[in-house]
């Protein structure tokens, strides 16, 4: 009865052993769960994938693309997306169906074309491809992002698109049936052990075979014996017990499908925290305003080494050939008027100086708005071959689709501190607005075109003089003592159209503008003559004015303003001038 028993036991335990490891194996659900596109999706320009699909249900997933031909796919913010997409039509696939099998999407009627939004500087990644793309999210930084598809803009994007995701099956009765049908041969095993080692209770057999001539008496087991068949029995529990946990523990480990780790986010090493050049004498102070977030900066900064490249390459190019049209697709405003005036005038006179080259490296640091809305206004200071002293060259984007353009550019100063911006991203400050500040922007920059047209102004004590300071008067005191019989103004006005300011890491602002500097003359007596330059008569068409004289220069300015209560005085950080304009009469 034992050994049917134990034999009962052991079917009993192989059957759930292997019940068990086959839900785990051979009997085990998907370990995936891939979504499709429907197929009869309508067609439209541009494909917008969102982000709950990344982690939809519950893992990280993976998106395959399939197209015919090339096609590309951008990596934006939402709000970046939204914004370039516009007014377009366009698929946005937002979710899947309960059974994980379909994609869903919805439908926006609209334009039927857009650019390519390969290149494009509002994203901060691009990927061409062809044929099939497989994207793990691999996603530049933290935060939410979005996946732009297209093709160029105008024919339909693939829409042969599927999203795979972990399954997160379970089988919670793998594990238990396992030890079960382990615990089950165990107890048979030992049956089996105990039947084995029972005392005989028939009579002793004799050498030929045939029973004794009187009954024998069992013998008593000695406890020697029983210690023995004690060790055995519990070597055998051991044997058995070693079964059980090899393998429920390799069934474990087989089940055990740990979650993708997500990719890495793309973050490089910063730029340098600390100012161009020595470190400046600001002590910080508290920022009136709460701390920005890091994810409302509207550039990575692989980001804006691209865009930096991309308008480096374009001015050297301008410059080489001295074409401004070559220039118009990554310079504009002040920066593009004082390149293409100043390739007119070395076209007349060989001996006038170039500007200086715009370099994308080094990259020494950064002021990064994370004012979301459109302008949009970096600053990077860079310095490289041909650069004395460290360029503030100062970027701005119209709107979603245009690239970012060099609109100022100025050295940093000798002795100059360029302010510590925050890493986390700039705040604006209204141009009116004196929140924490010694000054606004507009009553400093007035007050810098005062000292700089009036050595004994109002403004001499609240802005020290520097290089480019006495560089200016002397300028202006030099035309008076060359022009005796002519009547001369000198004016330093904001012209308002690049004008921008940060607040700074120490509570105080960073302002960049654009100084229109204008100089007028008008002969005292009649008769007199006032004379121009050859720089400025090849601008003018004549050297003399007998009746006005007039030029026009543009002056890049980087102007600090103190916190209230900060030690150091309103300083000019970065300027120079460039003749735009010149008349005579």
């Amino acid at each position: 009865m034992r050994v049917k028993t134990a034999a009962a036991l052991v079917l009993l335990g192989l059957i759930a052993l292997v019940a068990g490891i086959g839900q785990l194996t051979f009997w085990a659900p998907p370990s995936t769960v891939t979504a499709t596109l429907p197929a009869d999706t309508k067609a439209a320009p541009l494909i917008v994938l969102d982000s709950k699909l990344e982690s939809l249900r519950g893992g990280q997933s993976e998106v395959t693309i399939k197209g015919d031909g090339a096609f590309v796919l951008a990596t934006g913010r939402p709000d970046d997306v939204a914004a370039w997409v516009g007014k377009t039509a366009h698929t946005t696939i937002d979710g899947g169906s309960a059974d994980g099998k379909q994609l869903t999407a919805a439908y926006t009627a609209g334009d039927p074309s857009a650019p390519s939004p390969a290149g494009a500087d509002t994203f901060a990644t691009t990927q061409s491809a062809s044929g099939t793309l497989d994207y793990h999210w691999d996603v530049p930084g933290d935060g939410k992002w979005q996946l732009v598809l297209a093709t160029d803009g105008t024919k339909p994007a693939p829409h042969d698109i599927t999203v795979t995701w972990p399954s997160n099956a379970t089988t919670p009765w793998a594990v238990p049936l396992i030890v079960l049908g382990a615990l089950l041969i165990l107890a048979g095993i030992a049956l089996l052990v105990l039947r084995r080692r029972r005392p005989g209770s028939g009579r002793p057999v004799t050498a030929s075979g045939g029973p004794s001539a009187a009954p024998h008496a069992a013998e008593p087991q000695t406890p020697a014996a029983g210690r023995a068949e004690r060790r055995a029995f519990v070597r055998s529990a051991s044997a058995a017990a070693a079964v059980v946990v090899a393998l429920t523990g390799g069934a474990a480990a087989a089940h055990a499908t740990p979650s993708p780790a997500p990719s890495a986010t793309g973050s490089t090493s910063p730029s340098p925290s600390g100012s161009a050049s020595p470190s400046g004498s600001a002590s910080p102070t508290a920022s009136p305003s709460a701390a920005p977030n890091p994810e409302d900066k509207v550039l990575l900064d692989e980001q804006l080494q691209r865009i930096l490249d991309q308008v480096a390459t374009t001015v050297a190019a301008g410059d080489q050939a001295k074409d401004a049209t070559k220039l118009q697709p990554r310079v504009d405003n002040s920066a593009l008027q004082a390149r293409t005036q100043n390739y007119k005038i070395r076209a007349s006179v060989s001996s006038a100086a170039p500007l200086a080259p715009v370099r994308s490296s080094r990259l020494l640091t950064s002021v990064v708005t994370v004012q979301r809305s459109w302008p949009r206004t970096v600053v990077a200071v860079t310095q490289g071959d041909g650069n004395t002293t460290p360029q503030i060259l100062t970027l701005r984007q119209n709107d979603a689709r245009s690239n970012y353009k060099l609109v100022e550019a100025s050295p940093l100063l000798p002795g100059s501190t360029f302010p510590n911006a925050l890493k986390a991203g700039a705040e604006q400050v209204a141009l009116d607005s004196k929140d924490g500040l010694a000054y606004s922007p507009n009553e400093a920059l007035s007050g810098l075109g005062d000292r700089l047209t009036n050595a004994n102004g109002s403004w001499k004590d609240k802005i020290p003089e520097n290089a480019y300071i006495k560089d200016t008067l002397g300028y202006e005191s030099d035309i008076v003592n060359a022009s005796p019989n002519g009547n001369l103004t000198f004016t330093h006005s904001p012209t308002g159209n690049d004008t921008v300011a940060y607040r700074t890491a120490d509570g105080g602002s960073l302002v960049i503008a654009a100084l229109q500097f204008t100089i007028e003359g008008t002969p005292k007596s009649a008769g007199d003559k006032l004379t121009v330059q050859d720089d400025a008569a090849a601008l003018a068409g004549g050297k003399e004015a007998t009746t006005k004289m007039s030029l026009q220069f543009l002056e890049s300015v980087a102007l600090y303003i103190p916190p209230v209560g900060g030690k150091q005085p309103v300083t000019l950080v970065s300027g120079t001038r460039n003749l735009v304009g010149a008349s005579v009469s």
